[in-house]
């Protein structure tokens, strides 16, 4: 029986890690070792990454609340409370775009907040 052996296969595992470590500085996307360990972590840091974006942007969106809230003088829990006493069902997302596109719209929403709480 011929004998087998993975040279063809070994060298595309490379082939692919040196790929995705292509544009990383000096040694990390020229050796294999190292692009290796490089790979991996950049893996590990994209996955902590896509959850960091999710916390990251509902912050982004309840300051962008709370400044609108303050421009109508009220802060940003009581105006939350108060749209939930109003039986009123925005998401965070929804009302920071309302806050920054259209005032009018947001001013009416924190004077049905006032009046509910």
């Amino acid at each position: 029986m011929a004998r087998v052996k993975g040279a063809l296969a070994t060298r595309k595992r490379r082939n692919k890690v040196l790929k995705l470590a292509k544009g990383y500085w000096g040694g990390k996307s020229r050796l294999f070792k190292t692009a290796k360990e490089a790979v991996y972590k950049s893996g590990q840091y994209a996955y902590i990454s896509r959850r960091l974006k999710k916390r990251d942007f509902r912050r982004l969106w309840i300051t962008r609340i709370s400044a609108a809230c303050k421009s109508n003088g009220m802060n940003y829990s009581t105006f939350i409370n108060g749209l939930k006493k109003a039986d009123i069902s925005l998401n965070r997302k929804m009302l920071s775009e309302i806050a920054i596109n259209d005032a009018a719209g947001f001013t009416t929403l924190c004077e049905k907040a006032k009046a509910a709480v």
